[in-house]
Protein backbone atom coordinates (compact mmCIF):
# COMPACT_ATOMS: atom_id res chain seq x y z
CA UNK A 1 0.00 0.00 0.00
CA UNK A 2 2.88 2.22 0.78
CA UNK A 3 4.47 1.96 -2.76
CA UNK A 4 0.87 2.30 -4.49
CA UNK A 5 0.89 6.30 -2.86
CA UNK A 6 4.29 7.04 -3.98
CA UNK A 7 6.79 5.73 -1.94
CA UNK A 8 9.58 3.92 -2.46
CA UNK A 9 12.07 1.74 -0.75
CA UNK A 10 9.54 0.12 1.32
CA UNK A 11 10.92 -2.66 4.15
CA UNK A 12 8.34 -3.96 6.50
CA UNK A 13 10.06 -5.43 9.75
CA UNK A 14 9.31 -8.45 11.35
CA UNK A 15 6.10 -9.10 13.84
CA UNK A 16 5.87 -8.06 17.29
CA UNK A 17 3.69 -8.55 19.94
CA UNK A 18 2.34 -5.43 20.70
CA UNK A 19 -0.06 -6.17 23.44
CA UNK A 20 1.75 -8.36 25.52
CA UNK A 21 -0.16 -7.29 29.41
CA UNK A 22 -2.62 -5.46 27.76
CA UNK A 23 -6.50 -5.66 28.21
CA UNK A 24 -6.98 -7.15 25.16
CA UNK A 25 -4.04 -9.67 25.09
CA UNK A 26 -6.49 -12.61 24.72
CA UNK A 27 -8.40 -11.38 21.87
CA UNK A 28 -5.16 -10.05 20.28
CA UNK A 29 -4.03 -13.71 20.79
CA UNK A 30 -6.78 -15.74 19.63
CA UNK A 31 -6.97 -13.37 16.00
CA UNK A 32 -3.13 -13.30 15.62
CA UNK A 33 -2.68 -10.18 15.87
CA UNK A 34 0.99 -8.44 15.57
CA UNK A 35 2.68 -4.63 14.88
CA UNK A 36 4.58 -4.03 12.35
CA UNK A 37 7.60 -1.34 11.70
CA UNK A 38 7.33 0.23 7.81
CA UNK A 39 9.84 1.88 6.42
CA UNK A 40 10.06 3.84 3.45
CA UNK A 41 11.41 6.64 1.54
CA UNK A 42 9.30 10.18 0.20
CA UNK A 43 10.41 10.50 -3.53
CA UNK A 44 11.84 14.35 -3.82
Amino acid sequence: MMLDTGFKNGQMGPPVDTFGGAGGETNARRFEVFGYAFMAQKPL
